[in-house]
């Protein structure tokens, strides 16, 4: 059931990309810019043969997407699982799993959004086996490319929007409308009966004026301190967050396993979704009580260790900001342990102006930081750790300062983990759950859980 060996998501022109030589690149790269008009209706037509080919099962479903810089997949397998626990059969696609009813399996593709055929059929699936709801996560890449065109969205769900992708969207502007494609849609799309739509947007986002602009027969918001659901009373630790969460007429106590102020807010997108969905709130109380986390979002890895690891997919400057600060301020409260980061930058040519930037965040807020490759695509791994490193101030390889590079991501974690003590976080950043490295156009099995737990339970000692 939709196990690849390849990506199929990815088309021809994709393939070359990684397998033609460069002089070949060098001469079709105008062809395969992102904004050629020849390519986006390519995109476009396929999208329309796969959506009739399939008879559009969009129709037979309630659908809801969601979209934004961070949190998409959280917030997907949030709603599912409420709904699931309410009552209805759920089908989901995210970043990092798929779910068809009662049938749940990790996505390998490399895609967070898959090609239109893809989720056509993924769609008519769920209606044979008798879904009430779709699940998806959106990305702005499947919005400019029609990937989902033909799908009826109901509810559009926004997380947040900060800097990614902006290479491949010629600037944070295009990024910002790229999202805005899927409210913007939301309304003109085909109507179902007895069955409004509905905009989920965070209160607290810079870019909200932007995103209430697009109508809507119900608007629902949320954020910390104002918005149809907001939080209050927040205590984290690195285990997990207690939270009040505030709804119209009701308050609710709920304990979750999901750290950080940035899984407050997913927590209150997706309890936007359950309210709009007449979800009771002693359901959404009892799901959040005893959720896990999503695969490589915030993760630990335990394995008797007397210091703890996290495993997170954080790759864009603000996911990076947003889990270091977290991190800085619990072990400030604590008054224990250090800060210990393995980070590596994706390749491929994405995004390269964050990469310094990265890395001066991880010079402020770590105590240790060692970078490391994470996909680096057909581009040079020493060539992604150097700009990564024009952020680091300190001096390599100085015991002192505590700086590395290592190519080699499992020689990197290998060597956190020794240098880590009682109390101290090792933050392993960038991959998350991926089960799948790229380098070169090669996919190699990679899973940064399973080879932390590997080093953990068979440790060999690294002498500096």
């Amino acid at each position: 059931m939709y196990v690849q060996t390849k990506p199929r998501g990815i088309c021809a022109h994709e393939q070359i990309r990684y397998n033609a030589p460069m002089f070949i690149k060098d001469l079709l790269r105008p062809f395969f810019s992102p904004t050629n008009p020849l390519l986006l209706f390519y995109h476009k037509m396929m999208a329309v043969v796969a959506a009739v080919w399939y008879g559009f099962p969009a129709k037979k479903l309630k659908v809801i997407g969601v979209t934004g810089t961070n949190g998409k997949t959280t917030v997907v397998n949030l709603i599912a699982k409420i709904l699931m626990e309410n009552g209805s059969k759920v089908g989901m696609a995210s970043t990092v799993n798929f779910q068809l009813g009662g049938t749940n399996w990790m996505n390998t593709t490399k895609m967070s959004t898959q090609s239109a055929f893809f989720i056509q059929r993924f769609l008519r699936d769920m209606v044979r086996a008798g879904c009430d709801y779709a699940v998806l996560e959106v990305t702005s890449h499947a919005l400019t490319q029609s990937r989902v065109w033909g799908i009826d969205f109901d509810v559009a769900v926004l997380t947040n929007v900060t800097g990614d992708h902006l290479e491949y969207h010629g600037g944070f502007e295009n990024y910002l409308h790229a999202k805005g494609l899927l409210f913007q849609n939301l309304i003109s799309s085909g109507r179902k009966v007895h069955v409004s739509k509905v905009t989920v947007l965070n209160r607290d986002d810079t870019n909200f004026d932007f995103f209430d602009q697009f109508l809507a027969d119900t608007k629902l918001t949320y954020g910390l301190s104002q918005g149809t659901c907001t939080a209050k009373q927040i205590q984290m630790s690195p285990e997990g967050t207690k939270v009040f969460l505030q709804i119209p007429n009701e308050k609710i106590e709920v304990n979750i396993r999901l750290p950080g102020l940035a899984n407050v807010y997913n927590v209150l997108a997706a309890a936007c979704v359950a309210l709009n969905e007449r979800v009771p709130m002693k359901v959404l109380q009892r799901v959040l009580g005893k959720i896990d986390p999503v695969p490589g979002r915030y993760e630990l890895v335990n394995e008797g260790q007397p210091f703890h690891v996290v495993v997170d997919y954080a790759h864009n400057i603000d996911a990076i900001s947003n889990i270091l600060k977290m991190y800085r301020d619990i072990l400030a409260s604590s008054g224990k342990g250090r800060l210990i980061v393995v980070f590596g930058a994706t390749g491929g040519g994405r995004d390269q102006a964050k990469r310094p930037v990265m890395g001066g965040l991880l010079d402020e807020y770590a105590d240790t930081v060692i970078l490391t490759d994470d996909d680096p695509y057909d581009e040079d791994e020493w060539r992604i750790l150097s700009m990564v490193s024009e952020g680091v101030k300190r001096q390599e390889g100085d015991a002192v300062k505590k700086f590395w590079k290592i190519p080699q991501r499992r020689e990197a974690m290998r060597l956190a983990f020794s240098l880590a003590r009682d109390h101290d976080i090792v933050l392993i950043a960038g991959k998350g759950a991926e089960p799948i490295q790229m380098v070169y156009g090669e996919r190699r099995a990679w899973d940064d859980r399973v080879v932390a737990r590997e080093l953990l339970t068979a440790p060999t000692e690294v002498v500096l």
